[in-house]
């Protein structure tokens, strides 16, 4: 059970299971039959330490959510009158008790210089345009990142890649000729691992009150859309490798992106296919580098994604010259740095973070470049470092950052130690990121 728990983390891996041995079912099937006998039939679910490792199972992958988004019960039974006040269940939905409701605190109107800028009309060049965009934001993030609202982000996101797209100095990869043809649309067929991660989706979308009851129908048909359009740039190789033909995991990034445009799928579809564009796409959206017509044939067999071979790379490297003893940690620990950065960004941080600061990791990437996204790993472990370093004199260090939330990581606070990082490093990580379509042996 203690491994299950540590595979259901990785969402890919949790979906991967599921769709194939109904793992959930399973488990409740076993809380099920774990009662006491009771003549009608019908008892409690007797508490024991396998009922209690169900149980936290079930809630993490049931509910999803950041640290202050879901309760997960503790995985022990504590001493005294009542040693373990949390009910244990059968059958869904989740109790109440594990999930979080979500109020809307944000600021109905933000009056702040980012929005000012954002719905100024006065006729600049791209690049001028990114350049005054990136100092807005730095300086709202800087003092106010309260008052940017779900609205004002995903404005910013959609205007970003808008001008970034249009820049000479930043388009990357062709611009995407899409037509989507309803036949094509219509036809792809969806994998039960997108259907469920469209489910987790829904779920967690449902929780924050961002989503409308037409929700499924219309991230299935983005989904489909995206899946589409990957096939159009995916490159034709004779390998039977099943991880080069399509992308093993779920797409993140295209529900991450539908979220932050509460459902709105037209937009959402626009803002993916200009951000296809871009050099960050092929590092904050791994489906769409997959196999890619725009990455050697060699890469593209290899089904490892620039993800691992270029950022995670270059957070241990940036770890060990600025963050010495947490590279010693992970040393000391069998455990590299590499599979939890890839693990955190592939699934886009969901189940680390909360929503706020995963919109601003999407956006800080997006805005202030690739390169950005090295930074925030080395931020995450500079907050982690106390933790890291316990954890590892406990020799559970890879089970503590795979199982458990990142607590009180906020981007904004890390923003100017992001800046001093990229001063010192960009000249070098950003020209290997630039070589993804040609990498260095």
């Amino acid at each position: 059970m203690r491994l299950l728990s540590v595979l259901c983390c990785n969402l890919d891996t949790f979906l991967l299971l599921e769709s194939q041995y109904n793992i959930c079912s399973m488990l409740l099937q076993r809380q099920k039959e774990n009662v006491t006998e009771l003549d009608n039939g019908e008892g409690d679910i007797i508490l024991d330490s396998l009922s209690v490792e169900r149980n936290f199972v079930l809630v993490c992958v049931s509910a999803v959510g950041g640290p202050s988004e879901r309760k997960v019960p503790p995985r022990s039974i504590q001493e005294g009158d009542d040693p373990f006040p949390w009910p244990l269940f059968s059958c869904y939905p989740v109790p109440q008790c594990y999930t979080m409701e979500m109020k809307r605190t944000e600021p109905i109107s933000s009056d702040h210089e980012l929005n000012t800028f954002l719905a100024s009309t006065e006729a600049i060049s791209d690049e001028s345009w990114v350049k005054v965009c990136r100092s807005h934001y730095r300086r709202v993030m800087a003092k106010t990142p309260t008052r940017l609202t779900g609205d004002d982000l995903a404005d910013l996101l959609e205007k970003a890649v808008s001008h970034l797209s249009k820049a000479d100095c930043e388009q990357f990869f062709p611009q995407a000729l899409y037509t989507g043809e309803e036949e094509s649309v219509t036809s792809a067929a969806l994998t039960s691992v997108e259907e469920l991660g469209i489910n987790i989706c829904l779920s967690y979308g449902s929780s924050l009150k961002l989503l409308g009851d037409d929700a499924v129908g219309d991230l299935t048909l983005l989904m489909k859309h995206m899946k589409v359009f990957f096939c159009s740039q995916r490159l034709k190789t004779t390998s039977r490798l099943i991880c080069v033909q399509d992308y093993p995991g779920h797409d993140w990034l295209v529900c991450t992106v539908f979220l932050l445009m509460k459902g709105h799928m037209e937009r959402a579809m626009r803002l993916l296919l200009e951000l296809s564009s871009l050099l960050v796409s092929a590092f904050i959206w791994p489906p769409r580098i997959h196999a890619s017509v725009h990455i050697p044939l060699a890469v593209a067999e290899s089904g490892i994604g620039p993800l691992y071979w270029c950022t995670a790379h270059y957070v241990e490297m940036l770890l060990k010259s600025e963050l010495p003893l947490v590279h010693s940690a992970f040393r000391i620990s069998g455990f590299t740095p590499s599979q939890m950065c890839v693990h955190w960004l592939t699934q886009c941080f969901w189940n680390y973070l909360d929503w706020s600061e995963i919109r601003h990791y999407l956006c800080t990437c997006v805005l202030m470049g690739a390169d950005y996204q090295v930074y925030v790993c080395v931020a995450v472990f500079k907050h982690l470092q106390p933790a890291i370093l316990q954890q590892t004199q406990s020799q559970e260090l890879q089970v503590f950052l795979k199982e458990e939330p990142i607590q009180g990581f906020r981007i904004c606070d890390y923003l100017d130690f992001m800046e001093s990082l990229e001063h010192k490093y960009k000249d070098i990580v950003l020209s290997d990121m630039t070589s993804v379509c040609n990498p260095v042996d």
